[in-house]
C-alpha cells in the first residue's frame, strides 16, 4: 500500500496566496516563471502546494509579483489572531473565491459599476440563482 504525502496545509496556503497575487496583476504561470527562471509547471506545483517554496525564492516572487513576504502568510492556518478571535479574520471562502479565475473575472467586473441600484440588484440576482431568499 502506498500511502500519499499530504501537502502541508502551510504551503497550500502560500500557494494559493501566490495564485491569488499572480491572478490580481493578471499574469499567466509562464509568466511569472519566466521572471523567476523556472517552468510554468514549477508555478504550477508551488500554487498548488505540492512543492514548497524556499526562503529565498518566495523573497523572489514577492518582488516579482509587489507585494511583502507577509503577504503570504495571511490568514495562514494555525496563525494567532490580532485579536485572538476568529472571528477577527476573514472567512476563507473569500480568499477561495478570489482565488477562482471566476471569482476575480466578477470582482473586477463588479466593482466597475458605477450606480449602487444595478449593483445591488445584481447582488439580489445571484443570492436568487443560489436558491438564497432574496429581501423586499
Amino acid at each position: 500500500m502506498v500511502i500519499k504525502k499530504v501537502p502541508n496545509p502551510i504551503d497550500v496556503h502560500v500557494g494559493g496566496r501566490v495564485r491569488l497575487r499572480r491572478m490580481m496583476q493578471n499574469m499567466s504561470q509562464e509568466k511569472l516563471g519566466e521572471s523567476l527562471g523556472i517552468t510554468f509547471q514549477q508555478i504550477q506545483k508551488y500554487e498548488k502546494g505540492t512543492n514548497r517554496i524556499g526562503a529565498s525564492r518566495l523573497q523572489h516572487i514577492s518582488s516579482v509579483l509587489q507585494v511583502p513576504v507577509s503577504f503570504f502568510f495571511e490568514d495562514a492556518p494555525g496563525t494567532p489572531s490580532d485579536a485572538g478571535f476568529e472571528e477577527g479574520r476573514p472567512a476563507a471562502f473569500v480568499t477561495d473565491f478570489l482565488s477562482s479565475a471566476e471569482g476575480l473575472q466578477l470582482n473586477r467586473a463588479f466593482v466597475r459599476i458605477k450606480d449602487a441600484k444595478i449593483r445591488r440588484k445584481i447582488v439580489d440576482l445571484v443570492r436568487a440563482v443560489a436558491g438564497e431568499e432574496v429581501p423586499d
